[in-house]
C-alpha cells in the first residue's frame, strides 16, 4: 500500500516530511488538507492527530505524526532506501541527535515565530520579532563555527538535522536576505541544501506524488 500523507500543499512541515520521501524515494499519496476551511480541526481529522497539526502519516493503517517524528520513523522503515539519513554508529548517532536537538530548541525556535509572523498566523510585538531575529542570528553565529569544521552539522554526511532546517529557512532569506549568505561556512552550507532535487521537488509546495515530479 502507497504511503499516505495527509497535509497542506506549502506548510513546513508537510515539505518537511516531502523532503525526506524525495530524499528516500518512497512512493506516497499527498491527500490535501484545506487549512483555509480548518479541514485539520474537524473530528476526523483529530481521531488521527488529537492535536490537530498538520501533517501526519498513514502506513497502511499504522499513524504517525509530528512532523520530525515522521521522518525518523521513514528512515527506520526504508533504512536500505535512497539516502541514510540518520548515522548508525553509536558515536556518529548521538552527533545527529545533538544535531537535531540544535535544529528544534536553537533554530526552529526562533524561525518559527518570525514566519508566522509574517504570514500573519499570529501577531507579535516588533520588539518581540527583533528578539527572535537577534536569536536566530546567535545560533546561525554558532552555526558557523561549527560548518567551519565540518561539512555538514553532524559531521561529514547530510543528516536529518540538517534536512530539518529547509522549509523554514527558504522563506525568511526572501525577508531577511542575507540570512544564510553573511557567513561563509553557513553559506556554503545552504547553498549544498539548496541544490538537493528533494527540496527543489518540493520548495514550491508538496507534489501529489513521488512520480508527479
Amino acid at each position: 500500500m502507497v504511503l499516505k500523507l495527509y497535509g497542506s500543499v506549502g506548510t513546513p512541515s508537510t515539505k518537511r516530511v516531502a523532503i525526506v520521501l524525495h530524499e528516500k524515494q518512497i512512493p506516497y499519496e499527498l491527500v490535501k488538507m484545506d487549512y483555509s476551511l480548518q479541514e485539520h480541526r474537524a473530528d476526523v481529522y483529530l481521531e488521527k492527530n488529537p492535536f490537530g497539526l498538520m501533517p501526519y502519516l498513514d502506513d497502511d493503517g499504522y499513524i504517525i505524526y509530528e512532523s520530525r517524528a515522521i521522518c525518523r520513523y521513514l528512515e527506520m522503515r526504508y533504512t536500505s532506501q535512497g539516502v541514510t539519513l540518520i548515522p548508525t554508529e553509536v558515536q556518529a548517532h548521538g552527533q545527529f541527535e545533538e544535531a537535531a536537538s540544535i535544529e528544534l530548541c536553537h533554530f526552529d525556535q526562533y524561525a518559527s515565530p518570525i514566519f508566522r509572523s509574517i504570514l500573519g498566523l499570529e501577531t507579535y510585538d516588533e520588539d518581540h520579532i527583533s528578539k527572535m531575529i537577534k536569536m536566530l542570528n546567535t545560533t546561525l553565529d554558532i552555526y558557523e563555527k561549527i560548518l567551519g569544521k565540518q561539512k555538514y552539522l553532524a559531521g561529514e554526511e547530510i543528516t536529518l538535522a540538517d534536512l530539518f532546517h529547509l522549509p523554514l529557512g527558504a522563506p525568511l532569506t526572501a525577508v531577511l536576505c542575507d540570512l544564510m549568505t553573511a557567513r561563509p561556512n553557513v553559506a556554503r552550507w545552504w547553498a549544498d541544501l539548496t541544490l538537493r532535487k528533494s527540496w527543489k521537488a518540493v520548495k514550491d509546495g508538496t507534489p501529489r506524488s513521488l512520480s508527479s515530479v
